[in-house]
């Protein structure tokens, strides 16, 4: 004979109502996490294979972090090239109109301007650091400010404050690459220029007329300043081919995250429509078990012993 006890169906009712609350909170925690669980031990054996696809994921977002400072840091030293390449052409026009018109009125003003900004290009920054400083991107790669100071040197190559060390960025696992330009690579030429005129001028004011030893002179500083707009544009040719090639890697590496993204996705999220489903009968499964305790406060023994 099986016997039956107050004690023993409490029991009983309460297990049910406990184990439907635990079934509860795990469906609860799926619908608002979206996820199969909370923690690898959620996940059983698979634990180890998303470690590892996480452990890959996160390597990945860091060189598509690295390769996006990259793609940004070479646009800015694109306009920065473009500039300086602007200056030197201007210095060219400058010296060819006074040439067309005989006259160097106000030339070397202007000279002045395209110097500036020839200057500026060189001294150019991002996120505050100087790009064609080398190592020392802290300090202005170009200490000469204006063409008399550049005069003032015993040579164009004493204006510039830069290094030796280009910048060098790893793209993924096994591509280093150069990507930075020094000033007095890049800026030599011209200065060189720049420097040569104004001694010139010193020498004998450029202001007025043109004799045949100052147009002379001119037209040879045309020439020169052909080739020192060719070498800054070489150079802008090799920064918008590190520009494709670190855009080709960032496309790559963009592709290789997202199916990773797959793949997790595939393993941890979790099934919404049957979360809700098990929810709501958990949820019902609560109210049965307490109605079940209910309704034991009206069957107990002790009330027939009454």
């Amino acid at each position: 004979m099986n016997r039956v006890s107050t004690f023993g169906n409490y029991q009983s009712a309460l297990l049910d109502l406990m184990t439907a609350q635990t079934r509860a909170q795990d469906a609860q925690e799926r619908v608002s996490t979206q996820k199969v669980a909370t923690d690898l031990s959620g996940f059983g054996r698979s634990s180890e294979t998303l470690t590892a696809l996480k452990s890959s994921q996160s390597r990945i977002q860091g060189f598509i972090d690295t390769g996006e400072t990259v793609a940004s840091r070479l646009e800015t030293q694109a306009l920065a090239l473009n500039r300086i390449a602007d200056g030197v052409s201007g210095a060219r026009e400058a010296i060819a109109a006074a040439l067309a018109s005989g006259r160097t009125d106000g030339l070397m003003l202007e000279l002045q301007g395209h110097y500036q900004i020839t200057q500026d290009g060189l001294n150019s920054r991002h996120q505050n650091r100087y790009l064609f400083a080398g190592s020392q991107s802290a300090t202005p790669p170009v200490t000469a400010m204006t063409m008399a100071d550049l005069a003032d040197l015993p040579a164009a190559s004493d204006a510039f404050a830069n290094d030796s060390l280009k910048q060098v960025s790893r793209l993924d696992e096994g591509t280093l690459m150069e990507t930075g330009f020094l000033a007095n690579e890049v800026g030599h030429e011209g200065f060189d220029i720049f420097r040569d005129i104004q001694l010139f001028h010193e020498a004998t004011p450029l202001n007025g007329g043109l004799d045949d030893a100052t147009r002379d002179f001119l037209t040879a500083q045309l020439t020169r300043l052909d080739q020192a707009r060719e070498t800054v544009t070489n150079f802008g040719a090799r920064n918008g081919s590190l520009q494709n090639r670190v855009d080709s890697i960032l496309t790559a590496q963009t592709t290789q995250k997202v199916s990773l993204d797959e793949m997790l996705s595939k393993k941890t999220d979790a099934d919404l429509a049957q979360a809700l489903t098990d929810l709501e009968l958990s949820q019902v499964a609560i109210q049965a078990s307490a109605q079940v305790i209910n309704q034991l406060r009206q069957v107990s023994l002790l009330n027939f012993l009454s």
